[in-house]
């Protein structure tokens, strides 16, 4: 089993670390911009949640908000794209691949999802959120099939 200080000493692994950190708190930041939407709409998914209102202040507020809902379907999108890329991105790391060759997919990943999260809240015209949502995936499926031809060859 390798021990922590070999991990910290492979450049691939702490470039999966710098750039699994990042896309984590790209997706970590979309529930502050959440909160700032739901605020600045006024749109709140839980009675709890609003400020002290009462009768109809209170229906007028509890409510949903398109824009709220782009948020949240960005959200779910990192949540879909970014937890697998965490998981396959260690084992790709942990494999042994070329640091160009892994550099390159951490990038392009990190870019991929940036990009996609500003054509999202933009919003851009498609197919600018969809082809940086598909690279993004591509490069999860390149890196997993990487991981299954390197535990097959064994």
């Amino acid at each position: 089993m390798a021990k922590l200080t070999q991990l910290i000493d492979n450049e691939v692994f702490r470039a999966y670390a710098t750039y699994a950190t990042i896309v984590l708190l790209k997706m970590m930041l979309m529930s502050f911009i959440t909160a700032y939407f739901r605020i600045s709409r006024k749109a709140f998914a839980n009675p709890e949640d609003m400020p002290a209102s009462k009768g109809e202040n209170a229906k007028k507020v509890l409510r949903t908000d398109p824009d709220v809902e782009r948020v949240r379907r960005n959200h779910l999108n990192d949540l879909e794209n970014i937890v697998p890329f965490f998981g396959v991105g260690l084992l790709y790391a942990l494999s042994g691949p070329e640091l160009s060759t892994a550099l390159l997919h951490f990038r392009i990943f990190a870019g991929a999802r940036i990009l996609h999260t500003i054509a999202y809240l933009t919003p851009l015209p498609q197919p600018s959120r969809g082809l940086c949502w598909g690279v993004g995936y591509m490069v999860t499926i390149s890196m997993a099939y990487q991981v299954l031809k390197a535990a097959l060859s064994l």
